[in-house]
């Protein structure tokens, strides 16, 4: 089997942030538990906080989906009518802000000493980002034995699971910026401090003394974007401590 996630970003019209929530946590984990191969979803709504506070933040809602299948041909795209329906009940906005990304992931969430599997997430940050042609390799050593350490070890950062763009794309398509995707759980009552702390490393200028290695310019893209969410929808276990919401009979516990 292989993971994929499908990540929607989306914003819902005013008045409606209610419906959205509830049917979210009610009648669409009944929907989801029946997709083949559906693992666990769980929904994020952006904080005032960012890493890069200069770019656009122009959705207030992101939900993850999570998928373990062999044919993501098949089983993929049975998500899209669950989304358009909502969206045909004028809850989600038309703003042309809508966006659906599918992501074939390299591996599971990659955990640090810092994560409590006690505890559910506070939020996520997600990553759009891209390699320079032709040095994809040295782009995915770097991420996986050097810069993915570095960032989970990071107060409050936990755990990180990356993928790429997949050729299976839910409707309604649209060019997407990121050819590679991270996803990095957080822990943290105090995010600016852990966005602070993660700058002053990258830095090399950390009251820890931690410092991190320097970014590969030539490997790493910097057509990226980064965005923060907080956690907005109901608590659940996942296997790993990772939260998510929804039907739990539908998870096997790996941990």
């Amino acid at each position: 089997m292989a993971l994929y996630t499908t990540v929607h970003l989306h914003n819902v019209n005013p008045g409606h942030e209610q419906d959205y929530a509830n049917w979210f946590d009610g009648d669409h984990q009944t929907e989801l538990s029946r997709l083949r191969g559906f693992r666990g979803a769980q929904r994020f709504e952006v904080t005032k906080e960012q890493m890069m506070p200069d770019i656009p933040q122009p959705w207030r809602y992101m939900t993850i989906y999570d998928f373990d299948t062999e044919t993501p041909e098949i089983d993929l795209p049975a998500l899209a009518p669950l989304l358009a329906n909502v969206r045909d009940l004028g809850w989600t906005a038309t703003d042309t802000t809508e966006r659906l990304y599918t992501y074939k992931l390299f591996g599971d969430w990659k955990s640090s000493p810092n994560h409590q599997k006690d505890q559910p997430l506070s939020g996520v940050s997600i990553l759009f980002g891209n390699y320079v042609i032709g040095r994809y390799d040295e782009y995915q050593d770097w991420y996986e034995n050097t810069h993915s350490i570095e960032v989970i070890n990071v107060p409050g950062h936990v755990a990180m699971k990356r993928g790429e763009l997949c050729d299976v794309q839910l409707e309604p398509k649209h060019y997407c910026p990121g050819d590679q995707l991270v996803l990095c759980a957080q822990q943290s009552d105090d995010l600016m401090f852990t966005m602070r702390d993660f700058s002053a490393r990258a830095r090399g200028v950390s009251p820890s003394g931690v410092a991190m290695k320097p970014r590969d310019q030539q490997a790493g893209s910097f057509a990226r974007t980064v965005h923060y969410f907080k956690l907005c929808s109901g608590e659940q276990r996942w296997p790993g401590g990772i939260a998510y919401a929804g039907d739990m009979s539908v998870y096997e516990q790996n941990d």
